[in-house]
């Protein structure tokens, strides 16, 4: 049995599709028989301009493949990543060429990934299963501001969409706000809903943590990810840092095709107590988390984001410490049954969460619940197990 799988990042990259599908990979090879092989496109590590590092080309771990294509410095923006991903499907295609495969995996925040995949699937008739992290078509048409593009684009993502899931025979949906999107589009494939998990370095972590008792004058928050238009950071850090002054102090570590918009405002504002840090390694993570009074996120209020559930929930949720989502419709559902010590407030309405943190008594609290449901390895190893199904039945 040889399997496919397809994902444009992969470690050592920093991004939520590298950590979901890095010890996935690992998982299926665990309970491969002899003589079975997984076989890994990717890419070279690129998600972030400031952080470079170093992969093989290919690399042969016996019963795992891997095969990186060198993808060109981009700077996050949508033409940039098109040609990323263009020049990335271009190689895919040429090392697929040397392999006869059982079943190709597709994992998919970007469709294009997903619509490799059916090519490929399709060209060697078998069974294709894809994990959809992102609903490209619908984010787009939210994050499109020019009305002519979008009239341009919109039509033809929607027809890729279209030849891409009609061609599975599977697909995974990592957030269950993205049903009924998909079943009304897509009736015939099977559906699971494997959703995100912890991964074993965050709770191990988590577990050297001091109980913090708040004495200190100034309160701590951070946010580590991706800093782009679905974030919005711009729309709601500044204004907040701006009214809670200096006993309140925002870090955060990242990059993305907003940066510059975010610092653009923090100058307009004259905002001192906002500092910006280049993405670091997670073990350097590790101790920001460790230290930090809150753990920040933040989606931009489209209506695509609605169905989401981000993957920094399940980081976050290891720790102790208050979270504030700024988050709406599934991940607010999630957040109110899922994980305790929690501020929400609507996403982009500074004065909803200056109200909240005004009003708000510190306290940390362990997500026990939480971390036991939804461990990485227990998620991988039912998941793992439903992709090969594919292949043996």
């Amino acid at each position: 049995m040889r399997v496919l799988f397809l994902s444009f990042y992969y470690e050592p990259d920093l991004c939520a599709g590298s950590f979901r599908n890095t010890p996935l990979v690992k998982k299926m090879s665990e309970l491969l028989s002899d003589g079975d092989e997984i076989v890994v496109i990717t890419s070279q590590p690129n998600r972030y301009k400031s952080y470079k590092v170093g992969a093989p080309e290919y690399e042969d771990l016996g019963k795992i493949k891997i095969h990186r294509i060198n993808i060109t410095t981009h700077n996050s923006g949508m033409k940039d990543q098109a040609k990323s991903f263009f020049h990335y499907y271009k190689n895919a295609l040429v090392i697929a060429k040397e392999y006869s495969f059982d079943m190709v995996y597709a994992s998919s925040s970007r469709l294009f990934t997903a619509y490799l995949g059916s090519k490929l699937a399709n060209k060697n008739k078998v069974p294709f299963y894809i994990d959809v992290r992102d609903i490209f078509v619908d984010t787009m048409d939210n994050i499109l501001e020019n009305k002519l593009l979008r009239a341009l684009v919109i039509p033809m993502l929607k027809y890729i969409e279209k030849k891409t899931f009609n061609r599975a025979t599977h697909i995974n949906l990592i957030s269950e706000g993205f049903h009924s999107y998909f079943q009304k589009k897509f009736p015939k494939p099977a559906y699971s809903f494997f959703s995100h998990g912890i991964d074993d370095v965050f709770l191990e972590d988590a577990k050297k943590g001091t109980e913090k008792i708040k004495t200190k004058r100034t309160f701590q928050f951070v946010y580590a990810g991706n800093i782009g238009t679905g974030q919005g950071l711009e729309r709601i850090i500044p204004q907040v840092a701006k009214e809670l002054g200096g006993s309140y102090r925002f870090d955060i570590y990242g990059d993305g095709g907003a940066k510059v918009k975010l610092l653009e405002t923090i100058e307009e504002l004259s905002i001192k107590n906002v500092r910006i840090h280049n993405p670091v390694s997670r073990q350097v993570l590790l101790d920001i988390y460790k230290e930090t009074d809150f753990l920040f996120l933040h989606l931009n209020s489209f209506k695509a984001f609605e169905k989401v559930l981000p993957s920094k929930l399940f980081e976050y949720g290891a720790y102790n410490v208050p979270i504030i989502a700024g988050v709406d419709g599934y991940a607010k559902k999630f957040i109110e049954q899922n994980l305790e010590n929690t501020l929400l407030f609507e996403p982009c309405n500074y004065n909803q969460l200056i109200r909240l943190l005004k009003d708000y008594k510190y306290q940390t609290k362990e997500r026990t619940t939480f971390k036991q449901q939804f461990k990485r390895d227990v998620i991988n190893h039912e998941m793992a197990t439903s992709i090969l199904k594919l292949v043996k039945d």
